[in-house]
């Protein structure tokens, strides 16, 4: 295994369809459709309302922000924002972290969100030396959970009605993947 890396840097991924970077000031108008999104604000359980300015700052402030990296998706040659990817609340002592994953609606469907995963998971694994990545995806959102489940997440157990659709409650579904079940799933998938 190669030495680890520093969790406070910001790291640029490329694959094979995207290429995964920080978030800067440019992202504003991407994310900002993202947060926005009635469909997407939706199937992730987004409940508050950003300005615009917030979304600016944090295209700033997310380069620093300690215990996370945020990172913009991109593909074919383009620096376009498509979507975001973050490794967040990273406890190196636990040896755990957790994902999320957003992408504008354009451009969903079409394996950057697969290989998004694959990319940051790999960071997690390999360059962070990490155990365990959770994440929570929304029962009314069976198209997020059957990606993470086809990247080698399991479902670990349910949070009953613990998020908003509007006036009717959700359940979250919690899932996890352990670095050997990663390493598995690489195994069969090259």
């Amino acid at each position: 295994m190669s030495a680890r890396r520093s969790v406070t840097a910001k790291p640029t991924l490329e694959g094979e369809l995207v290429r995964l970077r920080p978030l800067e000031p440019a992202d504003a108008d991407g994310m900002y459709e993202l947060a926005t999104d009635p469909q997407s604000r939706r199937v992730t359980g987004t409940t508050t309302t950003y300005t615009r300015e917030a979304i600016e700052r944090w295209c700033v402030e997310a380069a620093t922000a300690p215990g996370r990296i945020d990172l913009a998706v991109t593909a074919g040659g383009s620096d376009e924002y498509l979507g975001e990817i973050v490794l967040t609340d990273i406890d190196e002592a636990h040896g755990s972290a957790s994902l999320r994953l957003s992408m504008r609606p354009g451009s969903r469907g079409r394996g950057y969100g697969t290989e998004a995963i694959d990319l940051v998971l790999g960071l997690a694994f390999d360059g962070y030396g990490l155990h365990r990545v959770g994440l929570e995806v929304l029962a009314i959102n069976p198209r997020a959970q059957a990606l993470y489940e086809g990247v080698g997440f399991r479902v670990e157990g349910r949070l009953r009605e613990a998020y908003r659709d509007g006036e009717r409650w959700c359940d979250g579904v919690v899932m996890g993947i352990l670095e050997d079940e990663f390493r598995a799933g690489t195994t069969e998938r090259s």
